[in-house]
């Protein structure tokens, strides 16, 4: 348990030296208590391949197969900070991935609905939501672009890979008054992580935060043919 805390230092420790790092960018100095506890509660370990395990808890992206990634956990946690999550609220992600996000998104919210297009990335979350006790998540195999709209409208969206535009039917399926966090950009080195935000009568408002690097968000003829393989 020792070293367990010592590592849960290091990564909170690595998130609040990037928040200082870089809050002229994104407009505060610490992020929600919230979301450090959360940081903080949910295993990281148990989200990378075995073999990545003694490097869970840096502060850096690690990859998880079929060319993914899970996220720098600084990026976890501003992503999800800047939601503006209340304990009420269901949560649309796209990019179920390794589970990691969604599991911390799971201990602030009622209900996450995630959606994954890589069909062995999907079942591996969901085996670890399962072993780890996590019961308000729901999954989906499908086109991210094209959300969840069985269950919309969210009071948050939150995507974890980059797309070129923000897609319509995502802004469709965000409740008014909520957020949407994206990265958009054409390639790896023109990415900006957007906050999109919808007012109460439904007009959008959209804030880029800082510069990022995510894989890219692959979306209809173009998830069809990645399936086929």
């Amino acid at each position: 348990m020792r070293t367990l805390n010592k590592k849960i230092k290091r990564l909170l420790d690595g998130i609040e030296s990037e928040v200082r790092y870089t809050q002229n960018y994104i407009g505060k100095s610490k992020l929600d208590d919230r979301v450090m506890q959360a940081m903080a509660t949910v295993p990281r370990e148990k989200f990378v391949p075995k073999y990545l395990r003694i490097s869970a808890y840096d502060d850096g992206p690690l990859p998880i197969g079929h060319g993914q990634t899970i996220s720098q956990p600084y990026m976890v946690a501003l992503m999800t900070d800047l939601l503006d999550l209340k304990p009420e609220y269901h949560v649309l992600e796209i990019g179920t991935g390794s589970g990691y996000q969604t599991a911390i998104l799971a201990q602030l919210c009622a209900k996450v609905f995630s959606v994954e297009r890589i069909v062995e990335l999907s079942a591996q979350a969901v085996e670890r939501f399962s072993k780890l006790g996590y019961n308000n998540i729901e999954t989906h195999i499908g086109d991210g672009c094209k959300g969840w709209p069985e269950h919309a409208p969210y009071d948050g969206i939150i995507v974890t890979a980059a797309a070129t535009h923000i897609p319509q039917l995502l802004l469709d399926q965000l409740k008014p008054g909520g957020n949407l966090v994206i990265p958009v950009g054409v390639s790896p080195l023109s990415q900006s992580l957007a906050l999109v935000k919808k007012d109460l009568h439904g007009e959008i408002e959209i804030k880029n935060i800082l510069d990022v690097t995510f894989v890219p968000l692959i979306r209809g003829e173009e998830y069809e043919n990645y399936s086929l393989h």
